[in-house]
């Protein structure tokens, strides 16, 4: 069976669209056939989408065409006969294209007496889907109510639009759910029994009838909205908690100029078709199946069902035939989930979140006086300690990461760590192969570093003295570093993180120098702190605040020549290099480059800073990298792992002669400090770490262990082409993945252009010099963001398949990090192996 579907665009915006519709197959029968005055005459509908074959979950199959009527609601009434008899001239047309079902979509079915004029008068079967609409509506309200965790008796609803089809329909549905109903009318000077006419008096003690939204605003969480109207529902008003479900077109609900987190706007009246869906012209699963109208999906289920008849039309859109249409379309494989805001997925987390507002709510059944909008039972309230943190990390920290980590199935909310290993919410445990990027080398919550802390706290002994008084632990903390760190080092500057000890050694070096200029590797990384990414070499993290830090200068890692040809010029105050580049990729520099990089700032009188904050503390197999080479740097930068990662703490340490020439003199001794660092209890649990470290002897346990990791990692990349390289040292690696997709979007470019009908070619030719530029800038960057994409599964399927965590480094996203804590078990090892040589398997589809 076929059916024919006649749309019409809702907003200004929407009837813009169709036109473009309409110029663009136009265009493509004119470069196909050539110009043909009958091509651009007047249409009537405009064509959109021709389904084919469609086939559902049952393997029902039928057919279905879908064309605009290119007018807006508005137009639509200022001339009702006219638009009439195109919607009798639409169908008509539709019949002739061997329809034998004609749906009517929002104003198309409203027109002619809510579509009784058009049912009669038409040749074919007529039907406004509003029955489907309305089942949507009402399911979705449904699962509302199940996912806040309400009693439908003690749930208070307003419906906005009543007593038009729709909302009379929702309304006797959710009565005998058992609901409290608010319904806002649009009938004038009538009494409540005139107006519930249509409602069994069983039900209207359940019920408040008002012809004021307004009245509504503070005493309803939940609406539910169909009007011919719309705009209706002033966003501003609604209170903390109110979800709205705007079930029909145009919308109720008034866009907000500043947006709110505490309500939410649900697009209901839609279904979704399910992947046992199959439209025909389908090609990679893609097709229009996301958020389709209940009107139109009415009409296809009817076709499925293969029954031409006037299933929806009228006012009064009886609940039994709601409920069988609904069923039939479920059964079919459509379904209200997922919900949607303005075409945005809504997740269950999100409408869970709001079940503190709603949560025992008290339900006024005198209906005089506005809804205790308190929490009756707040200490009964039910607790969801993953879709709440979601929540409040979007909320309040930063959507777009909650929104990606979500996109990449990496939104998990941990409550337990011990050793290398974190339990989520469901107490699944996940290895963690990331170790906090380096801060975690003695584990999670480590037990001689945790009693350290504990012992610290229990004491009384103060915490942040410094500036007024001589802080003990801090001192401690102190000449244990200057015993342990490479070169002669005599003074320690504390700070709260990596990037403040960096901040910290680019004042101490300009200030002992008094020289202008800073030297820095390309790829590097030191932070993002302003004056730490004016020294970091990569222009994604620095475009967006400059002008950054001036005279600061940049040389290719690991070439010796250039940092000569720099440096000789002897106006560098100094060079500070990553022994190995962590966030840039896990690069390890050529061998006897650092030493003869020392050699150099020796001979130029340029200052040495050799950042360890991710290296340091045991992680490439010595207890700091620079030892691999005998590097005796200038100035040391610690942090990560210095406090076991139990305390925020950064450290600069450089000779006592440096520190002399930046702060030796009365007028300089405090110009620079910190109010966070130095303190007693960041030392404690310093100090307790590197004892730790030392006593396990976890730097050779690094390196024993980091070696048999890469080899058997290695041992996987040889069957893959998309492993480049396993780069790096000790428990600090990186596996860089190469796939490359140049070419394929031109490619793909290419292929349409020559498949579909007409001379693209020929059109691609005269766009415009600066478009065409544009579009060449964007493919490289789409070619560029697959090969991300392809890296980001690996991370994903490791995390979901195996429970698994990586990541990727900061600078690249083709390179996946691998730093385990430095206790990392050899067992633990192999699992990582074993599952990465699975995941390399399962995606080995994608080898060039």
């Amino acid at each position: 069976m076929k059916f024919g579907f006649i749309a019409h665009p809702t907003s200004i915006g929407l009837k813009r669209y169709v036109k473009m519709l309409d110029m663009f197959d136009r265009t493509t029968k004119d470069l196909h056939s050539g110009y043909d005055r009958q091509l651009w005459s007047h249409r009537n509908l405009i064509p959109f989408v021709d389904f084919g074959q469609i086939q559902s979950a049952t393997g029902s199959v039928c057919e279905g065409i879908v064309h605009y009527l290119p007018m807006t609601a508005e137009e639509m009434l200022q001339s009702a006969r006219t638009v009439q008899q195109r919607i009798f001239d639409g169908i008509a047309s539709m019949e002739l294209m061997g329809s034998q079902l004609v749906g009517l979509g929002g104003f198309t079915s409203i027109i002619g007496k809510r579509g009784l004029e058009t049912a009669k008068q038409a040749k074919l079967p007529v039907t406004s889907g509003n029955s489907l609409t309305t089942y949507s509506g009402y399911k979705v309200i449904v699962q509302l109510i199940d996912w806040l965790k309400l009693k439908p008796d003690n749930t208070r609803i307003a419906i906005v639009g009543y007593p038009g089809s729709i909302c009379l329909s929702l309304t006797k549905l959710l009565l005998k759910l058992g609901c409290h109903l608010d319904l806002v009318h649009r009938t004038r000077n009538a009494s409540k029994s005139e107006i519930l006419e249509d409602i069994p008096e069983k039900w209207h003690d359940k019920i408040t009838v008002t012809d004021k939204i307004d009245d509504c605003y503070q005493r309803n969480l939940i609406y539910a909205t169909a009007t011919s109207s719309g705009g209706v529902i002033n966003a501003n008003k609604l209170m903390p908690g109110a979800i709205v479900v705007d079930i029909a077109l145009p919308r109720d609900v008034t866009q907000l100029v500043t947006p709110r987190n505490d309500i939410l706007i649900i697009d209901g009246g839609c279904v979704t078709a399910s992947n046992q869906v199959k439209f025909g012209g389908e090609s990679l699963n893609l097709g229009i199946k996301q958020q389709l109208n209940g009107c139109l999906a009415e009409t296809m289920v009817l076709a499925l069902e293969n029954r031409a008849e006037c299933f929806s039309i009228g006012r009064d859109l009886a609940p039994e035939k709601v409920i069988e249409i609904g069923k039939l379309a479920e059964q079919h494989g459509f379904f209200t989930l997922p919900l949607a805001s303005y075409g945005h997925r809504i997740s269950k987390e999100a409408i869970e979140h709001f079940r503190h507002y709603h949560f025992n709510r008290v339900i006024d059944k005198t209906h005089t006086s506005p809804v205790n909008t308190e929490l009756s039972s707040q200490q009964h309230l039910p607790v969801d300690t993953r879709s709440q943190t979601i929540h409040r990390f979007r909320s309040h920290i930063n959507p777009m990461m909650a929104d990606f980590l979500q996109m990449q199935h990496c939104d998990r909310v941990f409550e337990r760590a011990e050793k290398s290993t974190l339990t989520d919410t469901n107490g699944t445990q996940y290895l963690d192969m990331v170790a906090g990027y380096g801060c975690l080398n003695l584990g999670h919550n480590p037990t001689a570093v945790v009693e350290a802390a504990q012992q610290f706290l229990q004491s009384d002994t103060p915490n942040f003295i410094q500036y007024i008084s001589i802080p003990k632990q801090t001192s401690q903390l102190a000449e244990r570093l200057c015993q342990i760190t490479p070169g002669k080092m005599e003074r320690v500057f504390f700070s709260n993180s990596g990037a403040e000890a960096v901040e910290a050694a680019i004042k101490l070096a300009k200030a002992a120098s008094n020289r202008p200029q800073l030297v820095y590797a390309d790829n590097s990384y030191h932070g993002k702190t302003l004056g730490a990414l004016s020294i970091t070499g990569r222009e994604k993290h620095c475009k967006h605040f400059r002008p950054l830090l001036p005279g600061c200068v940049s040389v290719p890692f690991g070439d010796i020549d250039a940092l000569r040809a720099v440096l000789e010029k002897r106006d560098t105050a100094a060079f500070i290099i990553e022994p190995i580049q962590g966030e840039g990729g896990v690069y390890v520099p050529p061998s006897g480059y650092l030493k003869a990089a020392e050699t150099l700032c020796r001979q130029t009188n340029t200052l040495f800073i050799v950042d360890e904050i991710q290296t340091g503390m045991g992680r490439t197999g010595k207890l700091f990298a620079c030892e691999w080479e005998n590097i005796n740097p200038d100035i040391l930068i610690l942090s990560k792992s210095l406090s076991g990662g139990l305390v925020p703490i950064g450290a600069t340490l450089s000779t006592a002669k440096i520190w002399d020439a930046a702060y030796g003199t009365s007028g300089r001794f405090l110009v620079h400090t910190s109010t966070f660092g130095g303190g007693n209890l960041a030392a404690t649990t310093g100090l307790a770490a590197i004892n730790s470290i030392i006593e396990q002897k976890l730097f050779e346990k690094a390196d024993k262990q980091g070696l048999y990791l890469k080899q058997g990692l290695e041992k996987i990349a040889s069957k893959y082409p998309f492993i480049s390289a396993i780069r790096g040292q000790g428990l600090m690696l990186g596996i860089q993945f190469k796939q490359n997709f140049q070419g394929a979007v031109e490619a793909c470019a290419n292929e349409l252009a020559t498949r579909f009908p007409g001379d693209w070619f020929r059109t691609y030719q005269f766009l415009p010099d600066e478009l065409k530029g544009h579009m060449s800038g964007v493919i490289k960057e789409m070619e560029k963001s697959l090969a991300e994409m392809f890296c980001m599964r690996f991370v994903t399927k490791l995390g979901n398949d195996h429970h698994i965590l990586t990541f990727i480094t900061a600078n690249s996203s083709t390179v996946m990090r691998i730093q385990p804590p430095l206790i990392i078990t050899k067992e633990e090892i192999d699992h990582f192996v074993k599952s990465f040589g699975i995941v390399c398997e399962e995606m080995s589809t994608f080898m060039d």
